[in-house]
């Protein structure tokens, strides 16, 4: 017996759903469209335009362009890689994240610290104060603030304890940055490590051979590793640092800059106790690809 359907030809044929994905991976003004990127209202309409199908619905393009995971209505920032010497800083990195260094295992007493500066925290006090949640109602916060000052919050997170240093400054450069390392290097592991590795930017406080000389004149058993230029990313505490910006500053009501300082050094202990190294995953041969693709890109001509 036949079941009633069965082997029917599809609504649409493979090569309208092929057109439609490829419309939806091109910049919309690449087709003469003033968009800078496709909503899914806008991709629907241009393909009825072209004449791409005659009629379709926006659910239908949608699960076309979710069966290849493709969302041309979002995108996401990224800095090209600029320096030209972005493989060779940012290998021995990526080593010390998997525990390697110079192609030998880590020794259980070697510490790997990620460094940097978050720059120009202000206090803002509210106008009014804020008004807290309540049923069928979320919080609301004024948005008109007086500034009461800012602080630079420096931190250290020690990469494979989990363990985290910080001190607010009125202001970054060498003087700030090595009151932070003293902060870690007074105390134990660190203090009797016989190597403690810093991730380390290219900050003005810590940069170039000048500022190795000083660190390890201070501290010999301290070995900077300095990132590419714009890579922030490579550095762990800049996880860190979205966790304050997301968990204690946005939104941010402090009276002055103290109460910003306790509420920074606050968080710093209460996400500690439970803290757990990040699980890395981004290793050499990840670089490696990644880089490869990148160098395919820069051949392609622009879209």
């Amino acid at each position: 017996m036949k079941i009633p359907g069965a082997g029917a030809a599809p609504a649409f044929p493979p090569s309208v759903v092929v057109e439609v994905k490829r419309l939806a991976c091109e910049a919309p003004r690449s087709h003469g469209v003033p968009l800078a990127r496709w909503s899914l209202r806008e991709l629907q309409r241009e393909v009825l335009t072209r004449g791409v199908v005659a009629t379709v619905s926006g659910t239908t393009v949608w699960r076309w362009l979710a069966a290849d995971a493709i969302r041309p209505w979002r995108h996401r920032s990224w800095l090209f890689p600029r320096d030209p010497a972005f493989a060779a800083k940012a290998g021995p990195i990526l080593d010390l994240y998997a525990g390697v260094w110079e192609g030998q295992p880590l020794a259980l007493d070697d510490c790997v610290l990620s460094a940097d500066e978050k720059t120009s925290i202000q206090a803002r006090c509210r106008r009014h104060a804020p008004v807290p949640p309540r049923p069928h109602h979320v919080a609301k916060i004024e948005h008109e603030y007086r500034r009461m000052g800012a602080w630079a919050y420096l931190a250290a997170w020690d990469v494979r304890r989990a363990k985290l240093f910080g001190r607010c400054e009125s202001r970054t450069g060498i003087a700030a940055f090595d009151r932070l390392v003293a902060q870690v290097m007074a105390q134990e592991p660190y203090r009797s490590a016989k190597r403690v590795f810093w991730i380390l930017d290219n900050g003005s406080g810590h940069r170039g051979l000048k500022a190795v000389e000083r660190l390890q004149r201070q501290w010999p058993t301290l070995i900077p590793v300095f990132t590419p230029v714009h890579a922030s990313w490579l550095n762990q505490i800049e996880i860190y640092f979205s966790i304050v910006q997301r968990k204690v500053l946005t939104p941010g009501d402090f009276t002055d800059l103290a109460a910003l300082d306790v509420a920074l050094l606050a968080f710093q202990d209460h996400y500690e106790a439970a803290a757990r190294p990040f699980e890395w995953t981004f290793t050499r041969h990840d670089l490696t690809a990644l880089l490869a693709r990148l160098a395919l890109a820069e051949q392609r001509p622009a879209a």
